[in-house]
């Protein structure tokens, strides 16, 4: 089965919690602390695998979670790190944000990687936290949570070529000609409902990759009929071979067609139009096709390329791959995504995450909730099972203006104050 996108759940490992620990040995006096760092998480990184052409391995295992940093030991020995979870995709992935639509990484060459969730940094132990006032501090912090988010994969084919037209013109049939490639081939519309790819072979030792793409009707832009389900797919292609049954026979006019499937390729993408095109005048061994050609051309002019071939017959189809062959020497990469100054951009997306600082909620019974990742970060990383932990939380808060936000929402001595799911009482 062809699944070309999937939407998944990541999380990457949270740090090891750092250790309070002091040393004790005989005959070193003033020992002091000698608790160690918890090592930090694993990332989880996305890298291309050549071998593999869909996504079906996500669609039963939409779920990752990375393994956490070791915790930190006695003696000032520090945690091992993670090893980071590599996770196989094939050439051709987009990986976007599912919440922001941001796209992280655009993932194209062989072994290319990208951190597509960072693992939380290990929590000090408190042989960090030592100071001249305190030189015996219990004081340690806990890991620092992974990244946890959702991203949604796109499989935009890897094909130097594409073949587009309309459905039962002949695509499927000229890519098995041309190539090695088996595409199903019946006399009924929309045989074609995932793409194939074939290496199409040329005499003089040239090679490129083909990809028979689903058919296209009026509106696919929108989503009609396969819609982006096709037109994902033709995004990386540098050449078009736009394929139109010059026979007429299913009652179609062929200018008609040629103008419908360009114009649906316009308005999915204006890029889409800058990449050069061949037109393809297939099914020349029927009656009657001479004299479409001859309209055809008249209605199109001198500048556009037309190749009368019969692929029952391989008429035309040497001259076809030659001109191809020739056109992508000279055509680059076209980037999938510009900026606004219009420079190229390509392969790597970094998305930092901004800091939301905090915001402050009232619940119905009159409890006062604090939320933000920077809050509940610090959160995360305190062992209330120490008081000076403890202390420091109190005193980061206080740093960070939580004390005196919530007096001006209200907050009185006694009142309820909520992080997560644990409660605190207010002390003014």
């Amino acid at each position: 089965m062809f699944v070309d996108q999937v939407k998944i759940y990541l999380k990457a490992g949270d740090g090891g919690n750092g250790m309070v620990a002091f040393r004790r040995e005989k005959y070193v006096p003033d020992g002091g602390p000698a608790g160690g760092d918890g090592g930090k998480g694993a990332n989880v990184i996305f890298e291309v695998e050549e071998g593999l052409r869909t996504l079906m391995d996500f669609r039963y295992n939409r779920h990752f979670k990375a393994p956490r940093g070791e915790h930190g030991m006695s003696k000032g020995m520090h945690g091992k790190k993670a090893n980071d979870m590599i996770v196989k995709v094939p050439p051709g992935t987009v990986v976007t944000d599912a919440n922001t639509g941001e796209t992280i990484a655009d993932l194209v060459h062989h072994k290319q990687q990208a951190i597509v969730a960072k693992g939380g940094r290990g929590g000090r132990g408190n042989i960090r936290f030592a100071t001249p006032a305190n030189p015996a501090p219990e004081i340690a912090e806990n890991g620092e949570p992974g990244e946890e988010r959702e991203v949604v994969l796109e499989l935009k084919v890897l094909a130097d070529v594409g073949l587009v037209g309309f459905p039962s013109v002949g695509k499927s049939t000229f890519l098995s000609i041309v190539s090695a490639a088996k595409p199903k081939i019946a006399a009924y519309h929309f045989t074609t409902i995932t793409p194939n790819l074939g290496v199409v072979p040329v005499e003089d030792g040239r090679s490129f990759v083909m990809a028979d793409l689903p058919g296209l009707i009026e509106g696919a832009h929108e989503g009609v009929g396969l819609g982006h389900q096709f037109l994902r797919h033709i995004e990386r292609t540098r050449v078009i071979l736009h394929v139109i049954d010059m026979s007429g026979m299913e009652g179609r006019d062929p200018y008609d067609d040629f103008v419908k499937i360009n114009e649906e390729l316009n308005q999915y993408n204006m890029r889409l139009m800058e990449r050069p095109q061949i037109v393809i005048a297939n099914k020349m061994d029927i009656p009657g096709a001479e004299e479409n050609l001859e309209a055809f051309k008249e209605k199109v002019g001198d500048d556009v390329k037309v190749f009368p071939v019969s692929a029952i017959t391989r008429q035309g189809i040497r001259e076809v791959l030659f001109t191809t062959a020739d056109i992508l020497e000279v055509t680059p990469e076209f980037p999938l995504i510009h900026d606004d100054g219009g420079e190229q951009q390509r392969v790597l997306y970094k998305h930092e995450k901004e800091d939301a600082g905090f915001y402050i909620t009232r619940d119905s019974d009159g409890t006062f909730v604090i939320n933000g990742p920077k809050i509940e970060k610090l959160f995360k990383m305190t062992d209330f099972s120490r008081d000076e932990a403890t202390k420091r939380f109190a005193r980061q808060l206080r740093t960070l203006g939580v004390d005196q936000a919530l007096r001006e929402r209200g907050a009185e001595h006694g009142d309820t104050v909520r992080i997560l799911k644990y409660e605190f009482e207010f002390f003014d």
